[in-house]
């Protein structure tokens, strides 16, 4: 007779490290607007943002396979919302930003019903319909200032804080907390019973619903919570930038195609591939801004040279090597004792 435990496991030494250097990152971004100008604050905002974008859309395709060029409809319905919102009804900026993010995740319902029937390429382009849908549809709403775009009133901006000072620290901390949000919420759904769900419908769903897994609402849940996420990015973005047009708000180039960009060299499928793509993405940006032209150019070129040098992304070649995961979120089982 023989005895056998076991445990499942899912951290260890990368982990560790990963938390540690995490917590010291978190600290010293808190303390950023005591010491940074007005750019250093916008660049961390920035980063912040395709952050939050780059972890949905890993999620979404990575996790749930469901490859969406679209998702700057939710970048537009969420930044649209927020100056119907505040100019509209009035509501202050920083009540419509969640809102505007509630408004995207209630669109994302219908949309679902429709681009959910398309299946792989199909899918894809659906999405990308729905997005050029919706970009007419608000170039057609002339109180929202039709096809020319709006500015936000000088009015809306004072309410966020008084003075200079306070606005871009208050937006500051906001934008913290949306990309540091998405990685924590990326990172506690997967070790979740979803999260669960989510790795054996990836893996396959066939088996998965012959467990018991229901694919279709899982898929549902992450396609509804990305579309909410990303509608508060496409708020934030643009309550920074004060002024709004269909073909800025709605442009694929920008929050589709880019965001793609970081997660495909970052790696896809993993929690800490947006983060490194994220930070590669904006540093080839800077060093290429002046190359005009050949800069997305250079931008495919570079891409393409990682997918087929080290398809898994440049974070996914590390960890293969080292077997090094800051935030791990597969499951191992450990046999602890045999007699």
């Amino acid at each position: 007779m023989s005895g056998r435990a076991f445990r499942v496991q899912r951290t260890g030494r990368g982990s560790t490290i990963g938390m540690l250097l995490a917590g010291i990152v978190v600290v010293v971004l808190l303390f950023v607007p005591l010491w940074a100008d007005s750019a250093a604050k916008r660049l961390v905002i920035e980063v912040c943002c395709y952050l939050a974008l780059a972890q949905m859309w890993n999620l979404l395709a990575g996790f749930a396979g469901l490859v969406s060029v679209g998702q700057q409809a939710f970048v537009g319905l969420g930044a649209y919302a927020l100056f119907a919102l505040t100019m509209l009804l009035p509501l202050p900026p920083l009540v419509a930003l969640p809102l505007a993010g509630l408004l995207a995740a209630a669109i994302a319902l219908p949309t679902a019903g429709i681009v959910f029937r398309l299946r792989g390429a199909y899918f894809a382009i659906g999405t990308w319909v729905m997005a050029e849908v919706f970009r007419l549809l608000l170039a057609l709403a002339t109180p929202l200032g039709g096809g020319t775009g709006m500015s936000l009133p000088a009015a809306v901006i004072r309410s966020i804080a008084e003075g200079r000072s306070a606005r871009e620290t208050t937006i500051y901390y906001i934008g913290l907390a949306v990309g540091l949000g998405s990685v924590a919420l990326v990172f506690f759904w997967l070790r979740s019973r979803q999260g669960l769900a989510l790795t054996a419908i990836r893996d396959s769903e066939t088996a998965a619903g012959s467990v018991g897994v229901d694919g279709g609402r899982t898929k549902l849940a992450v396609y509804v919570v990305t579309a909410g996420v990303t509608g508060i990015v496409g708020a934030l973005i643009f309550l920074e930038k004060i002024r709004i047009s269909p073909d800025a708000a709605f442009s694929v180039g920008d929050w589709s195609a880019e965001v793609i960009f970081i997660v495909v060299i970052g790696g896809i499928g993993r929690i800490e591939g947006p983060i490194v793509g994220t930070l590669i993405f904006l540093a080839l940006r800077h060093w290429l801004a002046d190359f005009g032209a050949w800069y997305m150019i250079l931008l495919g070129a570079t891409a393409v040279v990682v997918m087929l040098c080290a398809p898994q992304g440049l974070w996914g070649l590390f960890a293969d090597a080292t077997g090094i995961q800051f935030f791990p979120v597969q499951r191992r089982v450990r046999l602890l004792t045999q007699e």
